[in-house]
């Protein structure tokens, strides 16, 4: 690894306007098995979640980089979420970090590094159950803050009639200390309807600790033999690719390339923001 004059400070510059870093990494299909063991964890001792995502079935918000998402989690509290994915921290007003669930954060792995900004409140119990099965519109799901979020920062106003629910996602979830990691590890196992499987393992960390965070994280991965994913599957798109593939298969349904974008076209202002005029994000 190089080091010098070169190197000074390029961590930090990367992750500054964020309040922490997430570390994340896959785990391959054919270690799951093998991780979970090293790991002490079984699918009993969980925390059972099932997670929906709404986008269109051109996955057009994914491509504008906004996630939405809801949480079921069996026994305690339901959430939604919008994320969106680049951010500018320099963007976001003081108003909106204000929010107990808004954090803006670096979002780390081998390949990447991406500053991201999630804007999530609870739902009702019944609420995501019920606008799954079509008995509720989507949109009673997201508050009117976490609309004014995504036009304020993103520069977009969420047609919400043309999402469709994609999911459920069966997702198994822990939290837990290994005396090899000073950081707490927490890892995710999603299933599809298809049975396919897919474990991320990842650390949190303060962001002045990013730079040894990254590198203490992956030299502990390697040190306990987990392989690199070299298919770096992304969580989200693995999901949500699926699930519309799922949903253009079903009888009546209209094809990705008739329906039109879910985004309506931001007022002028809005669309001169610097946030609406950044790069296309890598998924999730």
């Amino acid at each position: 690894m190089e080091r010098g004059a070169a190197t000074r400070g390029k961590v930090a510059k990367a992750v500054a306007g964020a309040e922490a870093i997430e570390i994340k990494a896959t785990i391959p299909n054919h270690q799951i098995k093998d991780a979970l063991k090293r790991f002490g964890l079984t699918e009993d001792n969980d925390e059972e979640r099932y997670i929906y995502f709404f986008d269109t079935p051109g996955l057009d918000l994914l491509r504008a980089g906004i996630i939405t998402r809801a949480r079921r989690v069996v026994g305690d509290a339901h959430d939604c979420t919008v994320k969106l994915r680049p951010v500018n921290p320099a963007d976001v007003g003081a108003k909106w970090r204000k929010y107990r669930d808004f954090k803006i954060e670096a979002d780390a792995s081998e390949r990447s590094l991406v500053k991201s900004a999630s804007f999530s409140m609870p739902a009702a119990k019944g609420l995501i159950k019920r606008v799954a099965i079509g008995k509720r519109p989507i949109a009673e799901l997201f508050t009117k803050d976490q609309q004014a979020f995504l036009m304020e920062i993103a520069g977009h106003a969420i047609d919400f009639t043309r999402l469709a629910v994609l999911g459920p996602l069966m997702a198994s979830r822990w939290r837990f200390a290994d005396p090899a990691c000073p950081w707490p590890i927490t890892a995710e196992l999603w299933r599809r309807a298809d049975g396919q499987r897919l474990m991320e393992v990842s650390i949190k960390a303060p962001a002045v600790q990013a730079a040894v965070a990254v590198g203490g994280f992956m030299a502990f991965l390697a040190e306990f033999g987990a392989e690199r994913d070299r298919n770096q599957q992304a969580k989200t798109r693995w999901a949500l690719e699926y699930y519309v593939s799922k949903l253009a298969r079903a009888p009546g349904r209209k094809t990705a390339a008739a329906k039109p974008s879910a985004a309506k076209a931001p007022p002028e202002r809005a669309r001169k923001s610097s946030a609406a005029r950044r790069r296309r994000p890598p998924a999730r």
